[in-house]
């Protein structure tokens, strides 16, 4: 058994990596609790930012943090159109048909990556890359600090602007009742658009925390998208309560796993907590709490 102070630093790195993966879950949550189907482009969606963040800093020199607003805006600009012009217009309104247009979304946005972009494994190299913050026993990296503070921020901006805007407001009402939006007046095919489009921007804002600390390849966005498929499952499909909860839960156990376990074996701790909570409780920690 590790050293306490071991499992401590083991912990506090798990909520550290669990930030992040809250905002990629929230953004999964969001899609489902609206339209009510698992997005199966997410991943690839999360790897096209991350290169695009990449870039920015690449070509223009651009800080990952600093490319924040302009990621999050063209993120949530590449989502709101990728479903007015395709999801929404080739789903015949048929769920099963938005779940074949994601799947095959994910299969060209991965392969035109591996041409374009190549399978080499990219990083960015910031001064800061290399700090940490010592706390007790633990050395945390300032990257993953800073990260999961803009992360947490991100999400509380996120729930204010559902919980008390207008287009928040319609949002909600729109997931709860779909054909009552619709007679209310509510513009429910450009509130799928818009919440599609919110969803992708949060990984947009994902990709910007990642990028300091993480790398970029073709692939390298299906391994968060595995662990936030976890989340929402663990949390409650369509719960942003539960997709926050579940996200620091998945990071601990992940980080606690790896110690004990070994990093090979680290995940083994998150596949157990979805099985356990498909065969316990299948609506998931906070069931349909939005």
């Amino acid at each position: 058994m590790p050293d306490p102070a071991i499992l401590l630093a083991g912990v506090l790195n798990g909520l550290l990596a669990g930030g992040i993966y809250v905002l990629v879950a929230v953004g999964l949550t969001l899609i489902y609790g609206v339209l009510h189907i698992i997005n199966f482009a997410h991943g690839s969606l999360l790897m096209l930012a991350m290169y695009a963040v990449f870039y920015l800093w690449r070509l223009l020199g651009i800080d990952p943090y600093a490319a924040l607003p302009m990621v999050i805006a063209g993120s949530f600009a590449f989502g709101f159109v990728l479903y007015r012009l395709l999801i929404g217009r080739y789903n015949h309104g048929r769920d099963e048909n938005i779940l074949l247009i994601t799947l095959g979304v994910s299969i060209v946005v991965d392969n035109a990556a591996l041409l374009f972009f190549g399978g080499d494994t990219q990083t960015i190299d910031v001064t800061y890359a290399g700090s940490f913050v010592e706390l007790g026993a633990a050395f945390l990296p300032l990257p993953k600090i800073i990260s999961f503070a803009a992360s947490l921020l991100l999400c509380l901006i996120l729930g204010l602007y559902m919980a008390k805007s207008d287009t928040g407001k319609a949002i909600r009402a729109l997931a709860r009742e779909r054909q009552g939006a619709r007679l209310v007046g509510i513009d429910v095919d450009k509130l799928f658009a818009v919440s599609y489009g919110i969803g992708i921007a949060c990984l947009g804002a994902a990709a910007c925390l990642l990028m300091p600390s993480y790398y970029v390849t073709p692939s390298s966005g299906h391994a968060f998208v595995l662990v936030a498929f976890t989340i929402v499952v663990l949390g409650g499909m369509g719960s942003f309560v539960g997709a926050a909860v579940g996200g620091f839960i998945i990071g601990i156990t992940e980080s606690l796993g790896g110690l004990i376990l070994g990093e090979q074996l680290g995940q083994i701790g998150i596949s157990l907590i979805f099985i356990l909570i498909l065969l316990l409780k299948p609506t998931g920690l906070f069931g349909g709490a939005r």
